[in-house]
Parts: structure tokens; C-alpha cells; sequence
């Protein structure tokens, strides 16, 4: 036990600096936060539900409103109605193609579970509907390659970047890179929508993606943007108009966004969202931790140990089935729900591999809490995510410990 401890504050002594920008960021964007619930007069009436059509809902229409504000956006869409990341980016593609339209993604394949909304076979896929996709892959390095990007631009409608790794072997990718890939976009002639799936990356750094150009971000409220508290939910920020065309696919072209009740009220997506500076920021310190661990036993990471991360996941390679499984397992036992369980991999819908998922989550598979998983093939990558506090991150890193010592 001693020797572990030991080696727990060797790794937080290196890290001494980093946790000190986290805390600097964490409090830019609480800043931001708290700015845009005083700029939209948030009550406690805003907490209320409604049943029914909920027109004049406004609690459900002030909460997009903090969210776009916080985010730098015209407009934004917050909804529990949106089940999870995929479905929150597969409204957002139907409401803005068309059939005959093309969706180029320029930051390689997108995440597993999106891949059927896009081109699925019968399955009521963008595909089916008449949409076209193609995809630059990423260059050597894991970055945009942009003379492919430049090849394919001419025939694109939307451009998709994905911002996180998925389960890809590469870095997120920082705002910085998203504003230049943007600004590569638009200088060839590029004037349609650029969308960006915005999942695990909210408040890890001081901007958004369309505070650098972006005119769509999505992602999931059991992810940063709720805070530990969301119990489920998505959002959709960006341009008015734009989020006008997504708003009528959300619920019906006649429609709009006049309608949409929730009649168990919105106090925790306002609180997690107050709440979201402070949490990515104590998840981020976890990835931390467990990056400098890892390293120090010889395994590689990614981002590498040491660097300050870009998103909120963590891939590390284990090169060994059994070493990756039995890591996942760890995090599990350190769990506050199901710390009981041994995770097995097993076919999750959506997936093209074998999966094994430890969330031992009050929220069911909320990846800002302390999670892990992975699909089981070479070369056995772990990916670690979430943290609502970092002395659960250490805890857990304790128990890994005990098992990889």
C-alpha cells in the first residue's frame, strides 16, 4: 500500500502543473456559465415541467438559450428527448439534408454507432433517403490530411468533423486544429454547413468549436455538459438558422421548436450545466493520473502522459487481451453502483467488435462519470473517460494498481 501512495504522489507531483491550468480553464468557463444564466434571468420557475405540447415552455426554451450563450452560439436546442449522442447528431443530420446532398467527413471514419445512420441498408439511414457520404481519412500522424480534404470539398453539403478519437488510435483534436481546418475549408470556396460532434470535448478548453468557425456542435448531456447530474438528454447549438431546420426535425416541419414538454422539470439539466466546468475539470485531472501511471509502467497513452488533453477519453495500449480486460474490470470494482459486477465482453448494438464496458455509473453508461471500455481486438485498447471527482479517480487508480503491480 505504501508503495503505491508513493507512487500515486511521484505522478501528481509531475503534474503539479497541469492540474494548475485545468483550474484556470475550469474557472474561465464558470465564468461563462454563470454569465449566461444572469444574461437569460434563470428562476426557479424555470425549473418547472410541463405537460402536454408545453407550448410556452420556459424553462425548456431559456435552457437552449444558456447553452448557445455559453457555447458562443446564435441558437441551441436542449432536450431529454434526445436519447443519447447518436441520436442528438442523427437528428441534427436529417434536419439539415436533403436527398441528392453529401456528407464528407474529414476526420476519418466517424464513431461506430453513427456509421449506421449513415449509410445502413434498410434501416431508414441517410443512405436509404437518397444522402450521399464520403470520408478523408486522417494523414500518418492522425491529422487532417487536407489535400484530400481539398479533393472532395466540390461535391459536399455538410462537412463532419468528429472532435474526439471515438475508437480510433489518435489525439482529439484541439480548437486550435478545428479553427484551422475550418478556415482550410472555407478558402476553398467551401460555404455550406460544418458540423462538429462535439461529444467529450465541452469545456475542456477555454472556446468552442463555433467560437472558431463551426456552425453546428452536438453532443450528449450524460457526457461534460451535464455534469454528473443529467440523467439523460442531448444538445444541438450553432447557427439560428440552421438550428431552425434541425428544430422541424426534432419534432415536425409544421411545428418547430414550439413544442415539447417535460413533465419531470429541468433543475438538473440547469444544475449539471452549472455544474460542467468544475466536473470536466476533476476529469480531466483523473485522465491525468492514470496517463502518468500507466506511462510510468510502460504503457502508451494517448493523448501521451504529460500532455494536456483535449478531450475527456484516454486510450491506453495494452497489447495483451487479458492485461486490457482486466483493467476495465478494475474500474468497475472501484465503482460507486455495481462495484461488484466482472464486466464481460458481449455484442452491444451499434458496435461493429465485441465490447466490454465498465460503468458502474448512477447515471446508466454516463461517460463523464468514471468509466472505461473497448472493443476486445488487437491491439487491445482501454479507454478511459470521466471522473465527477478526481479522488475517484485516484481510488480507482489504487485498485489498478493492485492488480497490474
Amino acid at each position: 500500500m505504501t508503495d503505491k501512495i508513493g507512487y500515486i504522489k511521484e505522478c501528481e507531483k509531475k503534474l503539479k502543473g497541469l492540474f494548475a491550468e485545468i483550474d484556470e480553464t475550469a474557472f474561465f468557463n464558470q465564468s461563462k456559465v454563470c454569465e449566461a444564466f444572469a444574461h437569460n434571468r434563470i428562476a426557479e420557475r424555470h425549473f418547472a415541467g410541463t405537460t402536454g405540447y408545453g407550448y410556452g415552455d420556459e424553462g425548456r426554451d431559456s435552457l437552449g438559450a444558456v447553452f448557445a450563450e455559453a457555447f458562443g452560439a446564435e441558437a441551441g436546442i436542449v432536450s431529454p428527448h434526445m436519447l443519447s449522442g447518436t441520436h442528438a447528431l442523427t437528428v441534427a443530420l436529417f434536419g439539415l439534408l436533403r436527398p441528392g446532398d453529401t456528407l464528407l467527413c474529414i476526420s476519418g471514419m466517424p464513431y461506430d454507432t453513427i456509421r449506421g445512420v449513415i449509410y445502413g441498408d434498410g434501416n431508414g439511414s441517410l443512405k436509404d433517403f437518397g444522402i450521399k457520404f464520403a470520408c478523408t481519412d486522417l494523414d500518418g500522424g492522425g491529422k487532417f490530411d487536407r489535400d484530400a480534404i481539398a479533393r472532395k470539398l466540390g461535391g459536399a453539403t455538410v462537412v463532419y468533423i468528429q472532435r474526439s478519437r471515438g475508437y480510433e488510435l489518435r489525439d482529439a483534436f484541439s480548437i486550435d486544429e478545428i479553427g484551422e481546418i475550418i478556415s482550410f475549408v472555407r478558402a476553398n470556396g467551401f460555404n455550406g454547413c460544418i458540423f462538429v460532434d462535439n461529444c467529450y470535448g465541452e469545456f475542456v478548453e477555454k472556446r468552442e468549436p463555433v467560437q472558431v468557425g463551426a456552425d453546428i456542435i452536438v453532443g450528449s448531456l450524460i457526457k461534460n455538459p451535464g455534469g454528473g447530474l443529467a440523467q439523460t438528454g442531448g444538445y444541438i447549438c450553432g447557427r439560428a438558422g440552421y438550428i431552425d431546420m434541425i428544430g422541424k426535425r426534432l419534432t415536425a416541419p409544421s411545428i418547430g421548436l414550439e413544442v415539447g414538454s417535460h413533465a419531470a422539470g429541468y433543475q438538473y439539466y440547469y444544475q449539471g450545466f452549472f455544474l460542467a466546468p468544475h466536473t470536466v475539470a476533476q476529469a480531466l485531472k483523473c485522465s491525468l493520473l492514470i496517463g502518468e501511471a500507466m506511462a510510468g509502467l510502460g504503457y502508451r497513452n494517448y493523448p501521451a502522459a504529460g500532455e494536456l488533453p483535449r478531450d475527456l477519453t484516454r486510450a491506453i495500449e495494452f497489447g495483451d487481451a487479458d492485461k486490457m480486460v482486466n483493467f476495465i474490470r478494475e474500474v468497475q470494482y472501484a465503482s460507486p453502483v455495481d462495484g461488484f459486477v466482472t464486466c464481460e465482453p458481449w455484442d452491444m448494438p451499434g458496435y461493429d467488435d465485441r465490447i466490454i464496458m465498465a460503468a458502474g455509473t448512477f447515471v446508466s453508461g454516463a461517460s463523464i462519470e468514471l468509466s472505461a471500455d473497448g472493443p476486445v481486438k488487437p491491439p487491445y485498447i482501454a479507454y478511459f473517460q470521466g471522473g465527477l471527482t478526481y479522488e475517484h479517480g485516484r481510488y480507482a487508480l489504487m485498485k489498478i494498481l493492485d492488480k497490474l503491480m
